[in-house]
């Protein structure tokens, strides 16, 4: 599977964007997906996951309320929508997908081991 981030860029406090995953493979449709970020001088970090049907979703607290999590199976694609944005939410975000061939008791996917494969990242900058 390869992942593909796009929609980063600059934007005022206060403001709305759209970030969105691009995966290739016939199987898209089964994996659990998630958004994470790294902030300058910090560890990665959870954002958001949503599972393979799109029925359930999770948040960071920090986002909760704030971001949305979709996705289009037909289109093999995830969507963060970010609004009511902070300073604090700049850093480059990441999309990851887990692999349903993996056995994972118990797996919440708010971990960076809960995921196999990773896109290289989009940067979002939140000017104040």
């Amino acid at each position: 599977v390869h992942v593909v981030e796009s929609g980063g860029r600059l934007v005022q406090a206060g403001g709305s964007l759209k970030l969105s995953c691009a995966a290739s493979g016939p199987t898209f449709s089964a994996y659990t997906m998630g958004w994470f970020r790294q902030a300058p001088g910090k560890e990665r970090e959870f954002v958001a996951t949503i599972t393979w049907s799109g029925g359930n979703a999770n948040y960071a607290d920090s986002v909760k309320g704030r971001f949305t999590i979709s996705r289009h199976n037909g289109e093999n694609t995830v969507h963060l929508q970010m609004n009511s944005l902070k300073s604090e939410d700049t850093a480059v975000y990441y999309c990851a997908a887990s692999d349903p061939m993996m056995y994972r008791s118990g797996a919440d996917y708010s971990g960076e081991d809960d995921y196999d494969y990773w896109g290289s990242g989009t940067q979002v900058t939140v000017s104040s």
